[in-house]
């Protein structure tokens, strides 16, 4: 029997399990779109394809499975560019497939073509392939969804060209694969374990620092029994939040914990284990946010232990299969007591209180510190939080928690503004029972706007907070920080009307001017059913220490001062 290229992919991805493909529309597409409803894949398609990218991203992330985006050719391609670098960056596993002209009608000048998509596509992926005959469709899919899911988790691409999504093969002479993942999970060496946890004992105050690693090997309950064992506090300063649930008495926080400890006179880790979290920006950069600490590095890529720091103890192994090892061989030593170092350790998350305790503001608007505090308040303990911006949402990360991985979703090594509706859009699908937050800033915010439109259709009620300071606020403190008044160019925005574009694509909006009328907006916006827009003015002028902490030291005259990395030597 005849059966198409694309009736072959949505046949292949459901036998691989999925359930959900992230899209928009494109005529190289249809074969695929059509059969997807055969096989039970339920298509959500956004209104920009880079949406459709980091919708595919934030439901890999939420669930800690694979993430499908299905996009067309050409400016679909190039569009989606941006979401396929950033879950390339924060080695999230996404495939995408794309759309492309006839492979007969290459060098024709074709629509849509006439630039090499996996050339492209090669450096922020793990692998991408061009699929040249349409009875090979199943066996390429299980082979990129291998490569996506197994090792160090990452985005895979496959081009389709129509001629293949519409070209027939003959069903028999199909080969479906028995199997489109493996389970296959390295453990660590027990020499290994053993020095880890000989270093650990030794510990006065010892630390473990977790990263996305721990996401997708699906290593939370393992995590969490090793750190009950041993009773050492946890770090999550990057993906990895809700690993260890917020409310655990070893949960010690994120980077701005992480980052306060020294503030508060408390010593700085002096033994960490780091466990699935690349060294880098969230872990202090090339200073380290635990300077002289003897680290013990888990990781899955041998290339990652000792990148920026020496390494006492490598392991190289996954994330949950080193946690389970290192369980079992504590539980048969006797460990310090660290009762008073895990109080210590894990009372810096709530420090920042200490600094904030006036209201008052220079423009009379609400501070968004304490704008932020009201919106989370506001939320179900079950909340997803989208944290899209710079300060704005920087200013939420003191309060947003969650008690399962997923549970926030925030910007990663790319920098990326604008992922916040494509995060939420896939949130939504992966737990629509959970509300969905997004805490955004206004230049965030006009990046993906239009997809209010695709939360309407597809019945997604997310709520959306825009903090409105018609500014790009990192930005134009950094200016001030250094060049004073002069310096502010191209940082100053519109107080516009967010909530009105949201009840134009058939949501809920309101403006916001006090603090104490957030808690009362916020249930009418998760009253409302529809996705919610409310358009919250804050202070412009309050600045974010995380700002300050990023512009180091910008009096210096031995230097020249840049912004976000370390200062240039004259």
């Amino acid at each position: 029997m005849a059966i198409n290229g694309g009736q072959l992919l949505a046949k292949a991805l459901a036998q691989a399990g999925t359930t959900d493909v992230f899209t928009l529309h494109g005529g190289h597409l249809d074969s695929f779109l059509i059969a997807c409803g055969d096989e039970g894949i339920r298509l959500t398609d956004t209104r920009h394809e880079s949406s459709a990218g980091h919708a595919a991203d934030a439901y890999a992330r939420t669930t800690g499975g694979l993430g499908v985006c299905v996009v067309t050719s050409g400016p679909g391609f190039t569009n989606v560019y941006t979401a396929i670098a950033n879950a390339y960056l924060d080695r999230t596993p996404v495939l995408f497939v794309v759309g492309a002209p006839p492979l007969r009608e290459t060098e024709t000048n074709p629509l849509q073509g006439g630039f090499d998509q996996i050339a492209a596509a090669t450096p922020v992926t793990k692998w991408s392939h061009r699929i040249t005959d349409p009875a090979r469709v199943p066996e390429l899919a299980s082979l990129a969804i291998r490569k996506a899911t197994t090792g160090i988790p990452g985005p895979v691409l496959l081009e389709v060209p129509i001629d293949v999504m519409f070209g027939e093969a003959d069903e028999d002479a199909v080969r479906y694969p028995s199997a489109y993942g493996v389970d296959v999970r390295p453990a660590p060496a027990a020499t290994a374990v053993s020095a880890a946890l000989d270093l650990l004992q030794t510990a006065q105050n010892p630390a473990i620092v977790i990263g996305g690693g721990v996401t997708f090997s699906r290593a939370a309950d393992a995590l969490v029994a090793f750190a009950e064992t041993v009773d050492v506090p946890v770090f999550y300063p990057g993906k990895s939040d809700g690993a260890i649930p917020a409310s655990h008495r070893l949960a010690g926080g994120g980077l701005l914990a992480l980052g306060t400890l020294p503030a508060l006179g408390a010593p700085t880790p002096d033994v960490v284990l780091v466990v699935g979290a690349r060294a880098g920006m969230f872990t202090g950069g090339r200073a380290s946010l635990f300077p002289g600490a003897k680290l013990i590095q888990v990781d899955i890529d041998a290339s990652e232990i000792g990148r920026m720091h020496d390494v006492a103890v490598p392991v190289l192994a996954d994330c949950r299969e080193a946690l389970l090892a290192l369980t079992a061989a504590a539980t048969d030593r006797t460990w310090p007591d660290w009762s008073g170092w895990v109080e210590t350790a894990t009372s810096a998350k709530d420090a920042h209180r200490a600094g904030f305790l006036d209201e008052t503001t220079q423009s009379g608007k609400p501070h968004p510190y304490f704008a932020a505090r009201a919106i989370v308040e506001a939320c179900p303990p079950d909340t997803i939080f989208v944290m899209d911006g710079a300060e704005a949402p920087s200013w939420g990360e003191f309060f947003v928690t969650t008690e399962t991985i997923g549970g926030v979703l925030r910007l990663g090594y790319l920098g990326c503004l604008g992922v916040g509706p494509g995060f939420a859009i896939g949130a939504h699908r992966a737990r629509p029972d959970a509300p969905v937050v997004i805490i955004t800033g206004d230049g965030a915010a006009g990046f993906h706007i239009q997809e209010f439109d695709t939360m309407a259709r597809h019945g997604m009620p997310v709520v959306t907070v825009v903090f409105n300071n018609a500014v790009w606020g990192m930005s134009i403190h950094g200016q001030e920080a250094v060049f004073g008044d002069r310096g502010v160019v191209v940082s100053e925005l519109a107080d516009s009307a967010y909530e009105k574009v949201a009840e134009a694509f058939g949501g809920y909006g309101e403006r916001v001017t006090s603090t104490a009328d957030i808690a009362d907006a916020m249930k009418r916006a998760f009253d409302s059913g529809v996705p919610a827009c409310l358009n919250l003015e804050v202070d412009p002028n309050v600045v974010h220490p995380i700002t300050t902490m990023m512009l180091g030291d910008v009096t210096s005259t031995n230097e020249i001062v840049v912004p976000y990395y370390e200062n240039i030597p004259r």
